[in-house]
C-alpha cells in the first residue's frame, strides 16, 4: 500500500532524463545514487511539536478551542485524582480513631460492670466504714391521703 503522505514514484521521463526512484537521488557532482531519508508521519508530528511549527498550522488553530477543553479535562482529571486520594486518607484515618474509640468504649463499660457488681461495691463501702446489712429491709405502708394532707 501506498502512503497517502508520501509521493507516489512515476516512470515517466522528463526532458530525457529518468527520475529517480523513491529512495534514491542522483548527484549532480559524482553520478552516484544515494537513498532518500523519508520521514514518517509520526515522526514528522513529533519534530513538529517540539519544534513548535505546529502552532502556525491553520488546522492547529482551527481545533485550538477543542484542544483547550481536551487539557482542560485533562486537569480535571488529576485533579479529581489527588481529590480522591486525599478523601481515601482521610476515610482511613476516621476509621482508624472510630475503632480506637470503640476499643476504648468498650473497655470502659466492661470496667463500669465490673465496678457495679454487688461484691464490688460491697468492698469498696468497706472501705468508707459502711456495712452491708444483714437484715432485709422493712417496708412501710402509707396512705397518700394522709402523706399529702388531704389534698
Amino acid at each position: 500500500m501506498a502512503n497517502k503522505f508520501r509521493d507516489i514514484p512515476t516512470k515517466t521521463e522528463t526532458l530525457g532524463q529518468a527520475k529517480p526512484l523513491v529512495g534514491e537521488t542522483i548527484t549532480a557532482k559524482q553520478g552516484q545514487k544515494q537513498k532518500i531519508k523519508h520521514k514518517g508521519v509520526l515522526a514528522k508530528g513529533l519534530s513538529s511539536v517540539f519544534s513548535g511549527t505546529f502552532l502556525t498550522n491553520q488546522k492547529t488553530l482551527r481545533n485550538m478551542p477543542f484542544l483547550m477543553f481536551l487539557a482542560w479535562i485533562a486537569l480535571m482529571y488529576i485533579a479529581n485524582g489527588y481529590y480522591a486520594d486525599d478523601k481515601i486518607r482521610e476515610v482511613n484515618k476516621l476509621t482508624n480513631h472510630l475503632k480506637e474509640l470503640r476499643t476504648e468504649y468498650i473497655f470502659t463499660k466492661s470496667e463500669l460492670m465490673f465496678a457495679s457488681k454487688q461484691s464490688e461495691v460491697a468492698k469498696s463501702a468497706e472501705k468508707l466504714g459502711l456495712k452491708e446489712p444483714v437484715t432485709p429491709p422493712i417496708i412501710i405502708e402509707t396512705d397518700s391521703a394522709e402523706l399529702y394532707g388531704g389534698r
